[in-house]
C-alpha cells in the first residue's frame, strides 16, 4: 500500500530559559497507508499529539521544526502556504480533538456549526448543505437528527457532543483522520459504541486513522499497529497483537503492567520515577532510569530502532532480556475493610434539580420532574472504599456533592455516626467541613493557578488548625512526602506541574485536613496509566496508614474493582445493585451491570466488548417501574414499565433490584 502520510526524520523543539534547544520530537519516522488504522501510545509528555499534530503541518505555540518533513498524499505539509493548509486541513485531513465539548461554539446550534463545516470544506451547494447535515448526523447514529440540530451543545450528552465532532470531521469526506484521546472521559458503554462507530466508518470509506490515546483497551479495538512513544522518541513500533500481547520494550511491559484487570485482585504496578524533561535525556537510553534490566551500557550509548526476531521494530540493546522477563511480577493487595464501626450513611437520600415555579411554591405542589436520584440508602463503613458506578447521568457526582454539602438534599438526610449533617457547607461547622473532603476530577479546576503549592497546602492547615509561620511549611513539606512529592515542589505553580503531579497535589491537599472521608470523582480519568496506578497505590497506603473511608466514582470498572470493598450501580439516580466487589463483578448481576461489564475494553486485541444495550441518553428516569426499562435487553414486559422492582439477595451482602427472578439471572 502507497503511504497516505508519511513523517520523515521529523525533529521537533524549542529553546529554553538557558538558550538550549530542547526536542520534543527526535528523528522520527511515521507512515500511515490508506485505510490503515495506527495508534500512538505512551505517557504524557511522550509528543503523542505533537507527532499527530506535525501530520497537520501544524506545531503548538513556541514549538518549532527542527529537521525532517511531514507530507500528505506526497504534499510537504510545513512547505505550504496558508490558503493550502486551510484547503488540506478540515477536509483531505481532519482533526477529532480530546475535548469535543471545547472544540464546538456554545452559542451555535449543531445545525449551524455542521453547515459551516460543510461550506468550508466541501463543495456541496448551499440548498444540499441542511440535508446532508441530517444524513451525517444519522452516519454517526445520532437519534432524531432534526431535533439535534436545533439544540446547542450544552444540551447533548459528552457522548453525543464527541459524535457531531466526529460528524464535522467527515464533512469534507476526509482521506485521514487524527484523533487525539477521542475517548478520555466517556463512560465505558458510551466509548465502545464510539469506538464501534469509528471502525466502521473508517471500513466503509477506507479511511485512515492515527489515534493517539493512553488508553491500550481502546488502541486494541481500532488499531492494526501501535507506536509506543517515550520522552519524544518510538522504542517500540509492531502489529498491535505483537505489542500488546508480547512487548518486547521494558517501557511497554511497564505501561501493561499499570492497566489494572477486570478479573484480577491486586492493584496495578506503577512505573517508578518520571520521564526526563524535553532535552535532558543525555546520552544514553532515555529510560535507563527507570527501566528494571539497566547496565552500563544503556547509559552511555543510545540504542537504535532495530528489527526484531518478533517482526516488530524496537529500541533496545537487551530486548531478549525484556521479552524473557515479561509477566514476572504482580501487583500489591488492597487493603480491605475490617472495621464494623459505621462512618457514613445515606439514609433514603433524594436530590433533585428541578426548580419550582412560584404557584407551585404558593400551591405547595411538586414539579412533576422525577427526582434526579431517589431512594438512596447506603451505611459505609470505617476505613472502607465504596466504588459507585455507572454511566454519566447516573448521579454519582451528584451524590457526592450532596454529601460534601454543596447540593442541598430534596429528602432523606446524610449522617456521619449518629449526628445528620446540614445540609450546606454554609451550615456546617468547622469540624464537619474538615471530616469530609473532595477530590475533583480536574486538577486544574480546582487548584488556583496563581497560588504556589505551598499556598494551597497552607489553606487547609490555617483554616482547620490554626497553624502559622515556620510550622505550615515544615507540615506542608511533610504533606507532600506523604504523596511521593518533595519539597521542592511546595515553590512550583499549578502550571509547572504534570498532569499527575497537579492530582497528587489535590490528593495531599484534601490529606491535610486530615480527614475521615475522602470522595473521590474521577480523580484518574484524565491520568495516563502509569500515573493512575501510582495514585491508586497513593490511595491505597493512605487508606492503610489513616484508617481512610473513600467513596471512589469513576468510569472505570477495572480501576474500581482494584480499590474497592464494595460496589454500587446507579441508573438514572437509583440504585440497581450493591454487593462486595466481587459478587458484583462475578456473580448474578443486574442487567444494567451486564452492560456495563460487557462494555470494557481490555487491552487485548481479541476481546471483543459486548454491546447489549443502545448508546441512547435518557434525559430523565421513568416516572413508575424500573429506572432501566426503556433501555433493557431483558425487559419481561409491562411489570417493568408499571412496577417498582423489588431487592433480592442472592447472598449475604449483595442486593440486586429487578424483577427477573435470581435463577434466571444467574441462568444469564
Amino acid at each position: 500500500m502507497s503511504a497516505l502520510i508519511e513523517i520523515r526524520d521529523i525533529s521537533v523543539g524549542f529553546s529554553g530559559r538557558d538558550g538550549r534547544t530542547r526536542e520534543v520530537l527526535r528523528n522520527i519516522d511515521l507512515t500511515v497507508a490508506h485505510g490503515e488504522c495506527v495508534g500512538l501510545v505512551g505517557e504524557s509528555g511522550s509528543g503523542k499529539s505533537t507527532l499527530a499534530l506535525a501530520a497537520m503541518g501544524y506545531l503548538k505555540r513556541g514549538l518549532r521544526l527542527l529537521n525532517g518533513s511531514a507530507a500528505f498524499n506526497g504534499t510537504d505539509m510545513f512547505t505550504q502556504s496558508r490558503q493550502e493548509l486551510e484547503r488540506i486541513r478540515g477536509g483531505q485531513l481532519a482533526l477529532i480533538p480530546q475535548n469535543s465539548g471545547q472544540s464546538l461554539t456554545p452559542t451555535l446550534r449543531i445545525g449551524a456549526q455542521l453547515g459551516e463545516a460543510l461550506r468550508l470544506h466541501s463543495a456541496l451547494p448551499a440548498d444540499q448543505r441542511a440535508a446532508k447535515t441530517i444524513e451525517l448526523l444519522g452516519h454517526v447514529r445520532l437519534p432524531d437528527p432534526e431535533a439535534i440540530v436545533l439544540r446547542f451543545p450544552h444540551e447533548l450528552s459528552g457522548g453525543q457532543q464527541q459524535r457531531v465532532a466526529i460528524a464535522m470531521a467527515l464533512a469534507g469526506q476526509p482521506e485521514a483522520l487524527l484523533l487525539d484521546e477521542p475517548t478520555t472521559g466517556l463512560d465505558v458503554t458510551t466509548q465502545a459504541h464510539i469506538l464501534e462507530l469509528l471502525r466502521d466508518i473508517a471500513a466503509e470509506r477506507d479511511m485512515a486513522m492515527v489515534y493517539v490515546s493512553h488508553d491500550l483497551g481502546a488502541i486494541a479495538r481500532v488499531c492494526k499497529r501501535v507506536v509506543v512513544m517515550y520522552t519524544g522518541e518510538v522504542v517500540l513500533e509492531g502489529s498491535t497483537r505483537q505489542v500488546l500481547k508480547s512487548p518486547a520494550h521494558p517501557y511497554a511491559q511497564g505501561l501493561l503492567a499499570s492497566i489494572p484487570k477486570l478479573d484480577g485482585n491486586t492493584l496495578p504496578i506503577s512505573l517508578d520515577g518520571r520521564p526526563p524533561a524535553p532535552g535532558d535525556a543525555g546520552a544514553g537510553c532515555a529510560f535507563a532510569d527507570r527501566c528494571p534490566i539497566v547496565q552500563d551500557r544503556c547509559r552511555s550509548a543510545r540504542p537504535q530502532l532495530a528489527p526484531s526476531k518478533n517482526g516488530d521494530v524496537i529500541r533496545c540493546f537487551f530486548a531478549e532480556d525484556a521479552s524473557r522477563r515479561r509477566g514476572q511480577t504482580t501487583g500489591a493487595e488492597p487493603v480491605r475493610y475490617s472495621s464494623g464501626e459505621t462512618m457514613l450513611d445515606l439514609d433514603d437520600l433524594s436530590i433533585s434539580y428541578a426548580k419550582l415555579g412560584l404557584l407551585d411554591q404558593l400551591l405547595g405542589r411538586g414539579s412533576g420532574v422525577p427526582p434526579t436520584v431517589d431512594d438512596i440508602s447506603i451505611s459505609i463503613g470505617k476505613g472502607e472504599t465504596l466504588g459507585l458506578v455507572g454511566e454519566s447521568g447516573s448521579g454519582k457526582s451528584t451524590i457526592l456533592k450532596t454529601i460534601a454539602g454543596l447540593l442541598p438534599p430534596a429528602g432523606g438526610a446524610v449522617s456521619t455516626g449518629d449526628q445528620a449533617l446540614p445540609p450546606t457547607v454554609e451550615l456546617r461547622s468547622p469540624a464537619q467541613l474538615r471530616q469530609i473532603q473532595l477530590i475533583f476530577q480536574n486538577p486544574d479546576d480546582s487548584l488556583n493557578p496563581r497560588h504556589t503549592v505551598a499556598e494551597i497546602l497552607e489553606q487547609p492547615l490555617k483554616l482547620y488548625f490554626r497553624l502559622t509561620g515556620e510550622k505550615l511549611r515544615v507540615l506542608s513539606a511533610e504533606i507532600l512526602e506523604r504523596v511521593r512529592l518533595g519539597a521542592h515542589y511546595l515553590d512550583r505553580l499549578p502550571s509547572q506541574l504534570s498532569g499527575g503531579e497537579k492530582q497528587r497535589v489535590a490528593i495531599a491537599r484534601a490529606f491535610a485536613a486530615s480527614p475521615e472521608i475522602v470522595l473521590c470523582d474521577e480523580v484518574t480519568s484524565a491520568l495516563d496509566v502509569s500515573v493512575q496506578a501510582a495514585v491508586l497505590d497513593l490511595l491505597n497506603e493512605l487508606k492503610k496508614t489513616q484508617g481512610t473511608t473513600y467513596i471512589f466514582v469513576s468510569h472505570d470498572l477495572a480501576v474500581v474493582r482494584a480499590l474497592s470493598d464494595r460496589v454500587a450501580v446507579l441508573y438514572q439516580g437509583r440504585l440497581c445493585e450493591i454487593g462486595q466487589t466481587d459478587q458484583v463483578f462475578g456473580g448474578e448481576s443486574h442487567p444494567y451491570t451486564k452492560v456495563l461489564l460487557g462494555a470494557v475494553l481490555e487491552p487485548d486485541p481479541d476481546a471483543v466488548p459486548i454491546l447489549t444495550a443502545d448508546d441512547v441518553v435518557e434525559r430523565a428516569p421513568p416516572v413508575r417501574g424500573c429506572p432501566f426499562q426503556r433501555r433493557c435487553p431483558r425487559r419481561l414486559g409491562m411489570i417493568c414499565d408499571t412496577d417498582t422492582p423489588p431487592w433480592q439477595s442472592p447472598e449475604a451482602g449483595h442486593s440486586i433490584r429487578c424483577h427477573i427472578s435470581l435463577e434466571d439471572l444467574s441462568s444469564d
